[in-house]
């Protein structure tokens, strides 16, 4: 465990310290199909109670979305999207006017419209590559802008063949989106790397870039993790995977009658999640992205105290 390096950034002309404490980010899918929680916060009002109990749980900010990027998701279109999300914000923005909030898109015409209505950070998971007008938006509103290393599209993201190494294929991508935001002018102080769990990588391949986050640290950028419900922490919560060996298996996660993993399951998941973030947040995260804050915060913090003893 080394000590975190710590930034700053400006959201909505506030300076913003990171590394001092990790932040939390508490997701709103405003979309019918995402894992989980899929279809819950589909209809405006509750997407609205919704982002303002997560912070009131303790959420620094608020990550609102209106497309699914789950494995094999179909692509929606702007007009879609926007007509999801521009609610939401409008009315998180209003109910809570100091609340910080991103929105998660890969389109610079959602995007905009987006920080017009409330939105203050950019969070691009496809790292400019479906969209590199969003850089415009980011320089033009003076935005922080998140980039992700995704390998494909969230159609194709999980079939073979996958890389042959992860962490060659993340420094690169990476390296290639942090190069077309500086040289559309973003400020390098404004971007935030994420290396894109469960985005293109294997079950190993997503522990092994936890195992060395630390690699990260050479971008001299803030890291932002979100392995929150991703399909690698199920399995292994689950024993179906990379468990040490004698281990009990647990077997599948067992589905409702609608779909939706059943109470007990979920409570197992929130727990993998948090002890994830934790992990996370030992290695050198920044900021985690967490579906469920309540249960998230107390092992963020635990990793929190346990970085302010070596610093």
């Amino acid at each position: 465990m080394k000590p975190r390096r710590q930034f700053e950034l400006r959201i909505h002309g506030r300076k913003v310290l990171l590394g001092e404490r990790t932040l939390v980010m508490g997701v709103v899918n405003v979309t019918p199909d995402s894992f989980s929680d899929g279809g819950l916060y589909f209809e405006p009002t509750r997407a609205i109670e919704h982002g303002l109990r997560l912070a009131r749980e303790g959420a620094d900010w608020i990550d609102v979305g209106g497309e699914s990027t789950r494995p094999g998701a179909k692509p929606v279109a702007a007009e879609e999207e926007l007509r999801r999300v521009l609610l939401v914000l409008r009315g998180l923005r209003r109910r809570e006017p100091s609340l910080t909030i991103s929105i998660d898109t890969t389109k610079a015409a959602v995007a905009e419209e987006a920080v017009r209505a409330g939105a203050t950070i950019i969070n691009d998971v496809s790292g400019l590559r479906f969209d590199p007008q969003i850089t415009e938006v980011a320089r033009r509103y003076k935005t922080p802008l998140i980039l992700m290393h995704m390998r494909g599209r969230p159609q194709t993201m999980q079939r073979r063949p996958f890389a042959r190494s992860i962490w060659r294929s993340v420094r690169e991508g990476l390296a290639r989106s942090i190069a077309r935001a500086l040289a559309a002018g973003v400020p390098r102080s404004q971007v935030i790397v994420d290396p894109g769990l469960g985005f293109g990588k294997t079950r190993r391949q997503n522990f092994e870039i936890l195992a060395h986050l630390d690699r990260l640290a050479e971008f001299g950028m803030p890291i932002l993790i979100g392995a929150s419900r991703k399909s690698f922490v199920q399995t292994v919560v689950t024993g179906q995977g990379l468990q040490p060996r004698g281990a009990p298996r647990t077997g599948s996660w067992r589905i409702t009658a609608r779909g939706k993993v059943t109470p007990e399951d979920l409570a197992a998941l929130r727990s993998g999640d948090a002890a994830v973030a934790a992990l996370a947040v030992s290695a050198g995260a920044h900021i985690v992205r967490v579906h469920d804050v309540s249960a998230a915060l107390p092992a963020v913090r635990i990793a929190d105290a346990m970085l302010a003893v070596i610093l």
